[in-house]
């Protein structure tokens, strides 16, 4: 709130909404290869229809992320009937096909999902099966609270806890499996240019700067991001960034 108010953007329109992370309570299993994914903030998509009780239509963006087109376009995204939420594929883009075999990540249900164990088995999803990025969301509220998509999320997430259900081997997404889970077939489809990832998942992989250029939004989905070091495309990101008038935070650049 304070690096809102006393900078540059104390003339927008906010509401800070405040997440109890005690509803997470015995639901996370820890997972030392990712720390930072177990924050819980990471999960605050889950709860969505909780925290966001007067809207039909809901954007979830990570906090990785910058838009570069008109956000009303990516609110009009369809849903079709019966879908509760919209994301991008992990194998929709040319570019993104090149940076997944430049940096060798898993785009599938196998990068996400342990398919040694019968549980995960038992649900007859192919581990082939392409999986998609929850960093970016658009989602229908009504369906959402009707499908009672919380209470599957958090089924989901207490059974990893017990039987230690998800890969942590590349998707390392303890936050993305069970969606994976309770999306699956499920889900309508955000257009691509809506949702440009994996600028995070290599110092080195580079997209072109036309490409990026024409893009709608970018996503430093992965390890490495723009506010630290190494780390790719920073200059696209810096034009969007506003110091924190603390002074507290800085960025890391190999100068600093």
């Amino acid at each position: 709130r304070k690096w809102i108010e006393n900078s540059k953007l104390k003339e927008i329109k906010f509401k800070v909404v405040e997440f109890n992370p005690m509803v997470l309570k015995g639901k996370i299993r820890q997972d030392a290869s990712r720390p930072e994914l177990l924050q819980p903030l990471n999960f605050v998509r889950f709860y969505l229809p909780l925290l966001i009780q007067k809207h039909e239509k809901v954007i979830y963006l990570d906090d990785d992320v910058i838009v570069q087109g008109d956000i009303q376009e990516l609110y009009d995204t369809k849903l079709a009937p019966g879908h509760a939420a919209a994301f991008s594929d992990d194998c929709d883009l040319p570019s993104t096909h090149e940076m997944v075999r430049s940096v060798g990540m898993q785009n599938t249900y196998m990068g996400f999902l342990d398919y040694r164990k019968q549980a995960i088995r038992d649900l007859g999803i192919s581990p082939s099966t392409c999986s998609f990025n929850p960093g970016v969301i658009v989602a229908n509220m009504t369906e959402w609270k009707h499908q009672r998509i919380t209470k599957q999320l958090e089924k989901w997430m207490q059974r990893n806890v017990e039987e230690n259900l998800y890969s942590s081997t590349l998707g390392g997404g303890v936050a993305t499996s069970p969606m994976l889970i309770v999306f699956h077939g499920k889900y309508s489809s955000i257009n691509p240019m809506w949702h440009i990832r994996h600028l995070g998942w290599s110092p080195d992989a580079r997209y072109s700067e036309h490409f990026l250029q024409e893009a709608k939004l970018l996503h430093w989905s992965g390890r490495y991001k723009p506010w630290d070091y190494p780390s790719v495309h920073t200059d696209l990101w810096e034009n969007w960034f506003i110091p924190d008038p603390s002074g507290k935070f800085k960025l890391t650049r190999p100068d600093s």
